[in-house]
């Protein structure tokens, strides 16, 4: 478990989940389960050699439907425990900070900001960097959860209690995403979010309590209220004054 010293939101706490990324039933099995349900909003890739570039990628989680896809899957991390693990699973690792990527305009075909925006101290830096390095017509697929009283208690409160919950004191609620601000930057930067909500499959997790799944799939909910997805296409140009 984290080391209970550090506050809340520490990156240091990932070097503790160093060995649970890929394990089914480790304290970071959920974030496999939300990268596959990310991967669903990903088209194909348009060319040979499209790039995906995957912020806060971590261990590589999305490495597998990367492939699938046929992408040249690039990730952005600050640990750098987790980008060796990344690299193992075929990521190209870059140490860096969503809120400044050391990438020049346009590279990125498609753009993942999976559980990483409820992190970031500067929420419109970062959604202004992952459309930067997204080229005109290329896709931006995002998950993170909602700035509401309802996402705290299930995703701090409750969620740090239980089992498949978030680990103990790796998010802080201060950082939660106002889902307003999000698609107004977004569109000022050229891309035109949807957003919409998911959860676990609530049998799914019974039978993941149980140890007799692996994999729980996440579902789409009528409300963005805890945890929630955003995906869009940048257009021509950037939308001034949205």
């Amino acid at each position: 478990m984290p080391t209970a010293s550090l506050p809340r939101n520490d990156v240091r706490q990932y070097e503790d989940f160093a060995d649970e990324w890929w394990e089914p039933y480790g304290g970071l099995a959920m974030l496999r389960w939300i990268a596959a349900a990310r991967a669903e909003l990903l088209p194909p890739a348009p060319r040979p050699g499209a790039v995906l570039v995957d912020l806060g990628c971590g261990a590589g989680l999305l490495a597998p439907h990367a492939a699938r896809l046929g992408y040249r899957h690039v990730g952005v991390d600050l640990v750098a425990t987790s980008l060796g693990i990344a690299a193992r699973h075929g990521v190209r690792p870059v140490r860096g900070d969503v809120q400044r990527l050391p990438f020049a305009d346009g590279v990125a075909d498609a753009v993942s900001a999976g559980e990483i925006l409820e992190h970031v101290a500067d929420l419109p830096a970062a959604v202004a960097e992952a459309c930067r390095v997204l080229r005109p017509g290329g896709t931006l697929v995002l998950d993170t959860i909602a700035d509401t009283r309802l996402a705290r208690l299930l995703a701090v409160t409750i969620g740090e209690r239980i089992p498949g919950g978030a680990p103990k004191g790796i998010h802080d609620p201060a950082l939660f995403v106002d889902r307003r601000l999000l698609v107004a930057e977004a569109a000022r930067h050229g891309v035109r979010l949807t957003l919409r909500g998911m959860r676990p499959r609530l049998l799914g997790m019974v039978r993941w309590l149980a140890r007799h799944a692996p994999e729980v799939r996440m579902v789409r909910t009528c409300s963005t209220a805890v945890l929630f997805q955003g995906f869009g296409t940048k257009d021509d140009g950037p939308k001034e004054g949205v």
